[in-house]
């Protein structure tokens, strides 16, 4: 299978503070790639250097077949990407969040149209185009966020803590989205804080210490860990 993301010895140092450290992994197309670890250990900072808007001080990569170290530009032309905090305008309407993020991707207003409605459709929420942002309940807001993440059929979604505050039921919807999109061909690259949620990723990841401690399916990582869960072999880890 053709990667989307190739890094080596990727490493971000802030003066004498190494916040990543030398990671080298490959993500495939159409893979769940789940980036696990506690606060802290370099998740973030190694997703902002993916997504072009932070330079590696050491290492290589590209995404989408892009340089993450010339070619920034063009790589957040060809992803999506939905922080940890609440990203959309409460004081626009749903479409009108579609409409603005979809221009800001070079989309034209035929385009927004369209692909608007069809996700609209795909989550049954058409008849609220037309209400507020700032109105809909949490789960709605994270929804219509990765909505608006893929609202340009990226080749890949960087999704940063997707489903923090939202309830059990809003988050098994949420992980529907995110294999359908992951079905269609989209590699999605996600943290989370939920150990459960790691048994849904095709591979997983898990960062100590700017470091990847451990890469594999979660399969193999809990027979390797002698766990029962993702959230034993994460403990066992840190521990």
């Amino acid at each position: 299978m053709d990667n989307v993301i190739e890094v080596r010895n990727l490493t971000k140092r802030f003066g004498s503070f190494t916040a990543v450290d030398a990671i080298s992994f490959e993500v495939p197309k159409g893979e769940i790639f789940g980036f696990l670890g506690a606060n802290g250990a370099g998740k973030t900072t190694a997703i902002r250097m993916l997504c072009g808007l932070s330079f590696p001080t050491e290492g290589s990569g590209t995404v989408a077949g892009f340089d993450i170290m010339t070619q920034g530009e063009q790589i957040k032309r060809h992803i999506g990407y939905m922080s940890q905090r609440f990203s959309l305008y409460g004081d626009l309407t749903v479409f009108e969040n579609m409409q603005l993020f979809g221009g800001i991707y070079g989309m034209s207003e035929k385009q927004i149209a369209a692909r608007a409605a069809e996700l609209l459709e795909k989550v049954q929420f058409s008849g609220h185009r037309n209400d507020l942002v700032g109105s809909l309940p949490l789960g709605w807001k994270q929804k219509l966020a990765f909505l608006v993440a893929t609202v340009h059929n990226p080749e890949i979604v960087f999704l940063d803590e997707p489903t923090g505050g939202v309830d059990p039921i809003t988050r098994r919807q949420f992980w529907t989205m995110i294999r359908e999109a992951a079905s269609s061909g989209t590699t999605i690259f996600v943290t989370t804080h939920y150990m459960d949620e790691a048994g849904y990723c095709n591979r997983v990841s898990i960062m100590m210490d700017g470091r990847i401690k451990a890469l594999d399916t979660p399969s193999v990582l809990m027979k390797e860990y002698k766990a029962e869960s993702m959230n034993e072999v994460f403990v066992k880890l840190c521990r």
